[in-house]
């Protein structure tokens, strides 16, 4: 019986000191010495819940976490018409929107170049155009097929070069030693009035903070509008540098990403621990849209 709280004891702990890998049934029943059926059966007769239901719990509460200690940092930069106190994108990350011209020939004849290449997150797909970047896509192999796609669709009329190596330099650049390594980036990005208007204040949330569908939309000015914010985060063809990936569900929930839920938790989890801030904040209870970024 000692052996089998032990063994509880010691996967509980695992699976909170490993929360942003996400680590499955097999991983954890192989790190406490039983097969994935037996760990199975031990977990729910002394936790009550599968290892996963477990998991996910951890997973909101943290996230509910996160949530609470950023209220005041964004209520701060909302005051401040989402200015300040940003650490990381709003520094080094500008936005050039397409002018109504290009946005309606959709960048007709202009070279973008674009390439596959690995990152800490999982492997990219990373275009450019002459300006700046205009496309950075995490890949799963259930979704690199659909990114591809989207981004033939998004420039139909472009020229488009695949250029692997560009690709690995500015990954390199944007990720190397786990901080932006260029002053600047420049990013080119096509997409309507409201929708630019939303990306320009996810570069204002701070690194290491999260905010909600609605939290955002009442620092736009536009406390009903959560629902349309959530579909233009969903529509930003540059995730991390455009941090869509900071806006959660105030139900504690991740909420969509094209690169995955866990892709999204991974990132999460390491800014909160480059940037993380300790401080308590008041909790929040109502709830908001979710959207795919």
């Amino acid at each position: 019986m000692n052996d089998d709280y032990e063994r509880v004891e010691r996967a509980i702990r695992y699976l909170q000191r490993r929360l942003g890998d996400q680590p499955g049934l097999e991983q954890v029943a192989r790190h406490v010495g039983l097969s994935p059926y037996h760990f199975q059966r031990l977990f729910r007769r002394w936790v009550g819940i599968s290892p996963k239901r477990y998991l996910a719990f951890l997973t909101v509460n943290h996230a509910k976490h996160l949530l609470k200690e950023s209220n005041s940092v964004l209520d701060t930069a909302y005051a401040l018409g989402l200015t300040a106190p940003s650490r990381l994108h709003e520094q080094f990350v500008s936005i050039d929107a397409a002018t109504p011209g290009e946005f309606k020939n959709q960048w007709e004849g202009v070279e973008v170049r674009y390439g596959i290449t690995a990152g800490p997150f999982g492997q990219m797909l990373i275009a450019q155009t002459p300006r700046g970047v205009c496309m950075l896509s995490f890949l799963t192999s259930a979704t690199k097929d659909r990114e591809m796609a989207r981004l033939r669709q998004i420039y139909a009329r472009a020229v488009l070069v695949e250029d692997d190596t560009l690709a690995a330099e500015t990954a390199a650049a944007i990720f190397g030693a786990g901080r932006p390594q260029q002053p600047k980036f420049h990013l080119a990005v096509r997409g309507t009035n409201f929708q630019v208007r939303v990306w320009h204040a996810l570069l204002k949330i701070p690194a290491g903070t999260v905010t909600s569908y609605r939290q955002l939309a009442e620092g736009l000015g536009m406390p009903r509008a959560a629902r349309p914010v959530a579909n233009a985060i969903a529509a930003n063809p540059v995730n991390f540098l455009i941090p869509c990936h900071r806006v959660l569900r105030l139900d504690g929930a991740i909420g969509g990403f094209r690169g995955g839920t866990q892709c999204k938790q991974e990132i999460l989890e390491w800014e909160s621990s480059v940037f993380g801030q300790d401080m308590e904040r008041p909790g929040v209870a109502e709830e908001a849209a979710e959207g795919e970024s």
